[in-house]
């Protein structure tokens, strides 16, 4: 009986000590580490914090590397810094050796269940694509890339004009100015994704400085004003949102800021009677709800066209194959702002020191995917980004940002 009380309270203890464990694991999370500590099982995660207590103070590079000093020398990173073992690494990094994405990442860096999902879209190949051209060996210098973008990308939306939609009917609901009128000239902009490393970044100031600002589907400002700030001068919305949360799209009123566009997966190179009789999500009819709604409130259909140039160009550049399906939200918002504006500004599409598993800032929901890719070829979307770059990696460490060059100040 005394040896079972004794193991009882053993129990106790330990149960005690993973609850305070798994406390200060959470809290070391918060405190925005460039490095998740999501990893795959339980035994390795308290394996880093047990190695993680450990550590004298001094050695905690990447904290006191950027609190100290703004002269910083920082060195591209050689491998995504994904694992328990790229973890110590970098740990033991002296200063000035702070890492941040490397533009040369391939998918040998995604976890193996990552790799598998890859895998698993090239097979699938929803969208039929047959890829015939370049696939460059030699990574093609950020001017000529930027001439790419310029020169072949087609940033038209939906026009009265444009057939199928030259009905009375949709005369009405189609916005009758083109959206760069609607805008103007615009200056330096800023182009805020929904990571959730958003959460903590104190931006929101220096986000609304900028003279535009582009969020993405249902990213919330309120309450949130402090790390995204408040201006929204285009929201991106995919044609999902419209569908399965079509009520809320309506009725909520952060969808009548600014200018809304909806962009809908469309089959590879297809041409808009395809993408007309069969849409990847039956948004039509929502959208004119909207439309009829809120009449008043410019919302423009991108053109299909343009996700797959952008493709094109994104396997062009990279030496492996691309996932075959449409890229992202985000790198489509981000190349709409090189066309609209002078000068973009994208917070945390290439991941800061706050990197983290968490998807959305608004949101509780952990995947690595959200970083790194998985249905769409967000991988290599952020070796493009980081290739553009024409700001500094200590601007990307500590604040997410990238800089980026307007297409129409581009020279070809």
């Amino acid at each position: 009986m005394v040896h079972v009380n004794l193991i009882k309270k053993w129990m106790y203890v330990l149960l005690a000590f993973l609850v305070v464990l798994s406390i200060c694991l959470w809290k070391e999370t918060r405190k925005g580490y460039y490095v998740s500590l999501k990893v795959e099982s339980p035994v390795e995660q308290l394996y880093i914090a047990l190695w993680k207590w450990g550590i004298p103070k001094q050695r905690n590079v990447p904290h006191k590397a950027v609190n100290d000093s703004s002269t910083i020398k920082i060195k591209e990173n050689t491998s995504v810094p994904q694992t328990r073992s790229n973890l110590v690494a970098n740990s033991q990094k002296p200063e000035g050796s702070i890492k941040v994405w490397n533009k040369n990442s391939s998918s040998k860096n995604l976890t193996p269940r990552l790799q598998k999902v890859r895998d698993n879209y090239l097979a699938m190949n929803k969208y039929h694509v047959k890829y015939t051209g370049l696939k460059n060996a030699a990574k093609l210098s950020p001017e000529k890339v930027l001439c790419q973008l310029r020169e072949r990308l087609d940033f038209q939306m939906i026009q009265a004009s444009d057939a199928p939609f030259n009905t009375s009917e949709w005369e009405t609901y189609l916005p009758r100015k083109n959206i760069s009128m609607e805008l103007g000239q615009l200056g330096q902009c800023a182009v805020v994704s929904s990571a959730g490393s958003m959460k903590s970044s104190r931006l929101g100031t220096a986000i609304d400085s900028h003279n535009a600002v582009l969020r993405f589907n249902g990213a919330p400002t309120k309450g949130f004003q402090a790390d995204v700030g408040g201006k929204t001068t285009v929201r991106l919305i995919n044609s999902q949102l419209l569908t399965v949360d079509e009520q809320r799209v309506i009725t909520d009123p952060q969808y009548n800021t600014g200018i809304l566009i909806v962009w809908d997966p469309a089959p590879y190179h297809a041409d808009i009677h395809e993408w007309y009789r069969k849409p990847d999500y039956s948004f039509f009819n929502s959208y004119k709800k909207y439309r009829d709604t809120h009449p008043e409130q410019p919302f423009y259909i991108l053109n299909p066209y343009l996700q797959w140039q952008l493709w094109d160009i994104l396997q062009e550049n990279s030496p492996e194959d691309i996932q075959p399906n449409p890229p992202s939200s985000g790198m489509l918002g981000i190349v709409i702002m090189m066309h609209l504006c002078d000068k973009v500004d994208v917070y945390e599409f290439i991941p800061s020191k706050r990197q983290t598993d968490i998807c959305h800032y608004f949101q509780r929901f952990f995947d690595q995917a959200c970083t790194m890719g998985a249905y769409h070829p967000l991988l290599f979307e952020k070796n493009m980004v980081k290739h553009l770059n024409q700001g500094t990696d200590e601007d990307i460490y500590t604040y997410g940002k990238v800089t980026l060059s307007g297409l129409r100040n581009v020279q070809c």
